[in-house]
């Protein structure tokens, strides 16, 4: 990125697709993890490259779900320890929650590099996966999970999440919060809670939200979740994407600079 301006117009874009390919050269995330970035980028330019009131409304019912929760666990994928590794270790650390590697393309190599430099940004406990724990409901190397980590959680928070797995710990009667762009996937229709928005800017609002919420009562938490639909939360976001507000936004601005 040093050749790139910061006045540059596509420089926070292009910043975030550069700590993308970082990863991969540090073994941390795959070649695959660069075609869902790119996916990912797509669906953000349609939400405007901006955190919306959909997303903040699911951001607010994650951080009281995730307040509410026993043994609430933090999954890592190698996009999400590329981008964003500080704001995983702090929300761990807000939430008293374990981080733990779990990746779809998985490799000893890769889950080691992944678990040093989680470490190297301090996390606390970074658990990795195991043969003594597996998931229901799912055949891929995902299923493998740390018995104290994601195989015994109640709420488990897994930005830039795969649909199977998803489903499988919904099945299992395990709440699922996730970052997802993109409100037609798998993940975003059966996670507990969606919050559609890119996760460079969740993750900070996320942390920022449990710390505001963090003295209120059970019974508060309780009522902010409850209220919370993610059916409805996932409609306002396609209607933002298929030309709602937004799109309406960037007409009214085109058409005042004719």
């Amino acid at each position: 990125m040093s050749d790139v301006p910061e006045s540059h117009p596509r420089y926070l874009s292009l910043k975030i697709r550069d700590a993308i390919v970082k990863g991969v050269e540090q073994g941390i995330t795959s070649m695959h993890g660069l075609i869902a970035h790119g996916r990912g980028e797509a669906f953000d330019y349609l939400i405007g490259e901006e955190t919306q009131s959909f997303a903040r409304a699911a951001i607010r019912a994650a951080a009281a779900m995730l307040l509410l929760a026993e043994h609430p666990v933090i999954s890592v994928n190698g996009n999400a320890a590329a981008l964003v590794p500080d704001e995983l270790v702090e929300l761990g650390k807000s939430l008293n929650a374990p981080l733990e590697v779990n990746i779809f393309h998985a490799s000893k190599e890769r889950e080691q590099a992944m678990q040093r430099h989680l470490l190297e940004h301090s996390a606390l406990v970074v658990l990795m996966p195991t043969k003594q724990a597996q998931l229901s409901f799912i055949d891929s190397n995902r299923k493998f999970v740390h018995p104290e980590g994601i195989f015994k959680a109640d709420v488990v928070f897994v930005p830039l999440e795969d649909g199977d797995r998803c489903e499988a710990l919904r099945k299992m009667g395990k709440d699922v919060v996730t970052v997802d762009v993109n409100p037609m996937s798998r993940t975003a229709k059966r996670a507990s809670v969606t919050i559609v928005d890119n996760v460079v800017r969740a993750l900070p609002l996320l942390i920022q939200e449990i710390q505001t919420l963090k003295r209120t009562s059970p019974t508060a938490l309780k009522k902010i979740v409850s209220e919370y639909d993610n059916g409805e939360a996932l409609q306002v976001a396609l209607q933002c994407i298929r030309g709602g507000n937004f799109a309406k936004k960037i007409m009214e601005k085109l058409w005042s600079t004719q």
